[in-house]
């Protein structure tokens, strides 16, 4: 497996991390006994970075992790999140980015996970109504009482990571990266390498869109939150999926699957680029693994930077509301 460096701090994990989310909650088809599985496979194949928030399934997705690192804990770098508040009904609430809050969740996610410390430690969503400086001070008291190892921010502005970074460093940035949402490219990525931040893009299979598997809107289950995903609706899919084509046929020409020509790109964009695909099936899991062996000529990357380049998707990434709760 190859390893990379994330961020300046020391962090060292797999070049291609498990994003766990979907196996508790959004996605359907969910099953405890195959994800479980699928974790115990990605940590046989040397995947050391794994990915949760307490949000995900409302903390089941914590337990769940838990459950598996818990036998393995000496070498897996587990990854979680806070400040998605939710109900005990699955409600949501609102970001919550107060130091009592921080400290709250931090001791709410080591009882579900069972762990005594998390190797990183996220904001999944900045606090517009809480100064960032207020935030990441509370992370940087956790990482001083041994609760956390390392800080992250998740989809915060160029301005809010120079804030935080210059309270406590930061390890890692998580933000939408793919062959569809190329919005990094703008100015995150030039601001996370100024500052020696690690990049961990999230999504980069475009929630699945990329792999090729929907070929109609209707072949999305109808309890799978994608079916109210604006780029999965109406004009948006059919648009989009004419760009998958494109990528379904550079990959014929590589021999590889779109998955894995979506993945290796995002993989060459930089070594200090940690990519984590999300999936809940050991199947999916070895052929994203796969894309480690796709190497990307000059001529490849020209020719996907023609089918799709920046901007190329249609419609926005969330709703709305969901949108407004990024790049703050």
């Amino acid at each position: 497996m190859e390893m990379r460096k994330l961020g300046s701090q020391g962090l060292e994990v797999s070049a291609l991390g498990l994003g766990c989310m979907g196996m508790s909650e959004f996605y359907a088809g969910r099953d405890d006994a195959e994800s479980e599985a699928t974790i115990e496979r990605a940590l046989d194949l040397g995947v050391t970075f794994l990915d949760t928030a307490d949000t995900y399934g409302v903390g089941r997705n914590e337990e769940l992790v838990g459950r598996v690192v818990r036998r393995r804990r000496e070498w897996v770098v587990v990854a979680t999140k806070f400040g998605n508040v939710r109900g005990e009904d699955g409600s949501f609430r609102g970001v919550n980015g107060r130091p009592d809050y921080v400290r709250q969740a931090c001791d709410a996610s080591l009882r579900r996970t069972g762990l005594e410390m998390f190797d990183l430690y996220y904001q999944h969503r900045v606090d517009p109504e809480v100064p960032i400086e207020d935030t990441v001070g509370a992370m940087a008291e956790l990482v001083q009482a041994g609760k956390v190892k390392y800080l992250g921010l998740s989809e915060a502005a160029p301005a809010t990571i120079r804030r935080a970074h210059a309270v406590h460093p930061i390890t890692a940035l998580q933000t939408e990266y793919s062959l569809w949402s190329r919005d990094p490219e703008d100015e995150i990525l030039a601001t996370v390498r100024d500052l020696g931040i690690g990049f961990v893009p999230y999504s980069p299979l475009g929630r699945g869109f990329l792999t090729g598997q929907f070929k109609t809107p209707e072949d999305i289950p109808a309890d799978d939150y994608r079916r109210n995903s604006p780029r999965f609706q109406g004009a948006a899919f059919a648009r989009n999926i004419a760009l998958v084509e494109e990528i379904a046929a550079i990959a014929a020409d590589k021999r590889c699957t779109p998955a894995q020509l979506a993945l290796a790109w995002v993989l060459s964009r930089g070594d200090d680029i940690v990519p984590i695909p999300g999936t809940k099936r050991r199947r999916y899991l070895e052929e994203n693994l796969g894309a480690l062996d796709v190497a990307l000529s000059a001529d490849d990357l020209a020719r996907i930077d023609r089918v799709l380049p920046p901007g190329a998707a249609t419609g926005t990434r969330y709703a709305t509301p969901q949108m407004a709760a990024l790049g703050r």
